[in-house]
């Protein structure tokens, strides 16, 4: 008999669930639903919303064809992890139905909330307590919540994470996490706490927030409706739980100060470990809990984020090259055109507002477009360029923090598939890449067998995990793609000042 381990990584994008062996760590099957993007819903200018039923319909859905395609038997499946996009807000009732559509990462609306809790907490509170501005985070999306549909706020029973809404419908029991509390920037990290100060300048009722565990340990079981709608046995443990940047970097077996991980889905981040709460005085890069953090060991998460990454290449696709054109055709037809695309710079910051613009409306701009020079393929690289550019940008501020950057570790997907991404990223950012054969649902499996207690510590349960390649710098690149960065930080000067 197996003994297996699910993993669940819900994103803005899709669902995503796998099954690992927990003997050998290797993949047994994987399922990632809707096959095309899930729908973001933006009611007015800047705001994103989804259904949480959605993800739980895709959640259904994935294991259901999970259950048939490993053949699952009675019995062989211990545990259960869970890995969501983060930062959203969810609300439910008392009878745990729906109240309003999820408020998600990427919306903005709460800006200017965020702004005037962090002038009236004063950055002598802010910086050290929190770590970061209120900002547009899910705290300030709760306060909006309150001042515009106050309604709908007093119906709340609890307010919960994408997470913890699917662990909710899981097993029944509504929780949280202390790093998914410091992603809402509810926690205070001197006081080791729930923030008081920021719940009383916000007048939000702390009953609303839910218990709070650690990531590795059992907070619920597969209910006995849950079973049957999934089609596995009921009783199994939910083990694990982490928002997608910090489960992102457990996946890639990021636990250790220095090292640092990387994605570029939907959105493209940069995580780094440190032992010390680093914050940036601007808040422009983000510092939440780790998902190994113990008062003993402490262990913090810098977020670099930038929301316009993923999400610009696919509407380059649409735009340009239409839904026939592939991924791996777009990179071949980027290939084509020179370093620097002939002098076209893309800017790639239209989905929603960006923390390391200090969450301004900057907005996405393609600049030094030539009608009778440029062709697709020059946008096609102007596009990938750009987005590390924005990334390089977001780097230079950690590098300000006193972050090591020299060695990144990446899952080999979504944007680092392109040969094109990973030699400008590599080069701009003069660090070392590596690639390995993980995403975040296996990484939630993982994260499940360390919970589970399977794996004694996480070396045990990354002993399989497979590098695919590794790249270095070319001292011959650096100079170009410098200059390349240095373009397009000129016409962001020129975008800001306008």
């Amino acid at each position: 008999m197996r003994n297996l381990l699910l993993g669940y990584d819900l994103g803005s994008s899709s669902v995503k669930a796998s099954l690992l062996d927990a003997d050998t760590g290797k993949l047994v099957a994987s399922v990632g639903l809707p096959t095309e993007e899930m729908p973001i819903n933006a009611p007015q200018n800047d705001w994103a919303e989804q259904d949480p039923l959605m993800w739980w319909g895709y959640v259904v859905d994935c294991t259901k064809e999970l259950v048939q395609k490993a053949g699952i038997q009675t019995g062989e499946l211990k545990a259960i992890g869970i890995s969501y996009q983060m930062h959203g807000l969810v609300m439910v009732d008392k009878d745990q139905e729906v109240i309003r559509p999820a408020i998600i990462w990427c919306d903005s609306r709460a800006v200017s909330i965020g702004n005037t809790a962090f002038d009236k907490l004063g950055a002598a509170y802010c910086l050290p307590h929190l770590l970061n501005s209120p900002g547009n985070f899910t705290a300030s999306k709760l306060r909006w919540v309150k001042e515009n549909e106050p309604s709908l706020y007093e119906r709340i029973y609890k307010i919960m994470l994408p997470g913890d809404f699917i662990a909710m419908k899981l097993s029944g029991e509504i929780l949280t996490t202390e790093t998914g509390l410091s992603e809402g920037i509810f926690w205070d990290y001197i006081e080791g706490a729930v923030s008081k100060r920021l719940l009383d300048i916000y007048q939000i009722d702390p009953s609303i927030l839910p218990d709070y565990v650690s990531s590795f340990e059992v907070s619920g079981q597969i209910s006995k409706h849950a079973s049957e709608l999934l089609g596995i046995e009921a009783g199994i443990p939910i083990c694990y739980r982490a928002g997608d940047q910090p489960n992102n970097a457990f996946s890639l077996n990021v636990l250790k100060e220095g090292e640092l991980a990387t994605t570029a889905g939907t959105s493209g981040t940069v995580y780094g470990v440190s032992k010390s709460p680093l914050f940036d005085p601007k808040s422009r890069v983000n510092t939440f809990i780790h998902v190994n953090h113990t008062q003993e060991a402490p262990s913090y998460g810098v977020l670099l984020c930038v929301n316009g990454t993923g999400i610009l290449n696919s509407w380059t696709r649409r735009l340009i090259g239409g839904e026939q054109l592939s991924y791996p055709a777009i990179n071949e037809l980027a290939a084509q055109a020179p370093i620097g695309a002939d002098d076209l710079s893309f800017i790639p910051f239209g989905n929603g507002v960006e923390r390391i613009m200090e969450n301004k409306p900057v907005g996405a701009s393609l600049m030094g477009l030539n009608l009778l020079k440029h062709e697709r393929s020059h946008v096609f690289r102007a596009t990938q360029e750009g987005i590390v550019s924005a990334l390089t940008y977001g780097f230079d501020i950690m590098k300000g923090m006193g972050l090591n950057l020299q060695t990144v570790k990446a899952g080999h997907a979504n944007m680092f598939l392109s040969p094109l991404f990973r030699e400008a990223f590599v080069n701009m950012n003069q660090v070392s890449l590596e690639l390995y054969d993980t995403d975040g649902s296996q990484g939630a499996a993982r994260g499940a067998g360390i919970g589970l207690g399977f794996y004694s510590n996480p070396e045990d349960a990354f002993q399989s995990l497979e590098k695919i390649s590794s790249l270095e710098p070319q001292a011959f690149l650096a100079d170009a793609y410098q200059e390349v960065y240095e373009t397009w930080k000129n016409r962001l000067a020129q975008l800001i000042n306008k």
